[in-house]
């Protein structure tokens, strides 16, 4: 089971033979939990339970913000990496909600990462952002070389810096297991695969 698998809401404990993976708990974010056919067997425990604040990165995106709401609904406490915290008040449901808090951060700067996690104490992470920078001091050429694969600097692409920051600022947060198996602290939803099937160092 990931982190993913538990950001959809249980609302029943009886099954259905419809499984994705090799979980009974391995479900899509936003379909309805399958149902288990074996009535004895526990239902997943609440992701509030699993994780004590949720960093998402790219919150105010066409995916984030849903992840947000998502683990909002669940009342999981969430830290919105944003870099416009103007857009954030107009994008997200219930910016007032108690449970998120919402922090200009530079995703291309190790240091301003580092420093989120540190200040809101997070123990997992869920990366939504695009693979390039949308800062407007960039050209539109950067963009599409860097979202291609193109890009000829580290900097050109921010999960080139953002993502391995947030390995970094959560290494030493303490493992969570279910089930016997460890529970990621980070989970990458991205397109890269298909925009980028090969890497450079």
């Amino acid at each position: 089971p990931s982190l993913l698998t538990f950001l959809v809401q249980s609302t029943s404990h009886k099954t259905t033979n419809t499984l994705v993976g090799n979980s009974p708990y391995s479900t899509s974010l936003f379909s309805t939990p399958p149902e288990r056919n074996d009535d004895t067997s526990p239902p997943p425990p609440p992701l509030s339970t699993l994780v004590s604040r949720v960093a998402v990165a790219g919150a105010t995106g066409r995916t984030g913000k849903f992840v947000v709401q998502s683990l909002l609904s669940q009342k999981v406490p969430v830290l919105a990496l944003v870099r416009d915290p103007s857009k954030a008040s107009t994008v997200l449901d219930d910016p007032t909600d108690e449970l998120l808090t919402i922090r200009k951060t530079d995703l291309g700067s190790r240091n301003d990462v580092l420093a989120a996690l540190d200040e809101n104490q997070c123990d997992a992470a869920i990366w939504c952002a695009t693979g390039f920078s949308d800062a407007p001091d960039q050209s539109i050429w950067t963009k599409l070389q860097a979202l291609f694969g193109l890009a000829v600097t580290p900097k050109g692409t921010i999960d080139a810096v953002g993502l391995p920051a947030l390995a970094e600022g959560l290494k030493s947060t303490p493992k969570r297991v279910l089930d016997g198996k460890s529970l990621p602290k980070i989970v990458m939803l991205s397109s890269a695969g298909v925009t980028r099937p090969s890497w450079s160092e």
